[in-house]
């Protein structure tokens, strides 16, 4: 819960920094192997943003999926978020680099990867007032 209220505030700073203070909507899109609670997140937006005195009408979240790249053989591949178990999402979530004890690249069998997406804070698009 502390991760998303520290995120919220990364986020609002972001646009504060963009001279931002007044937005129809806020798009911000989280890679899925973040491991955000979506609610907690909008929550947080929401309060901050008004401790602030952001008026923001809309936060949308969405979800990038991971894609992940073999540094040996090059072939990219995804993984289907619904088949990770949820201590393996936690301990990608708190130690990232522990994606390598679970997961191998399916054409070589390698665990030199990279996650090209699907991690992390990815885009903010901020939709002003017209």
């Amino acid at each position: 819960m502390v991760h998303e209220w520290a995120l919220a505030e990364s986020i609002l700073l972001y646009i504060e920094n963009q001279g931002v203070r007044r937005a129809r909507r806020v798009v911000v899109k989280i890679g899925v192997l973040q491991s955000i609670d979506r609610e907690i997140l909008e929550f947080a937006l929401r309060e901050i943003s008004r401790e602030r005195g952001l008026e923001i009408n809309e936060f949308t979240i969405l979800e990038e999926e991971p894609l992940l790249k073999c540094n040996r053989c090059g072939f990219q591949w995804s993984i289907d978020p619904s088949k990770i178990s949820e201590d393996i999402r936690e301990a990608i979530h708190f130690l990232p680099e522990s994606i390598y004890a679970y997961f191998r690249c399916p054409n070589c069998g390698s665990i030199d990867f990279e996650i090209v997406k699907g991690r992390g804070l990815g885009e903010i698009k901020v939709e002003n007032y017209e």
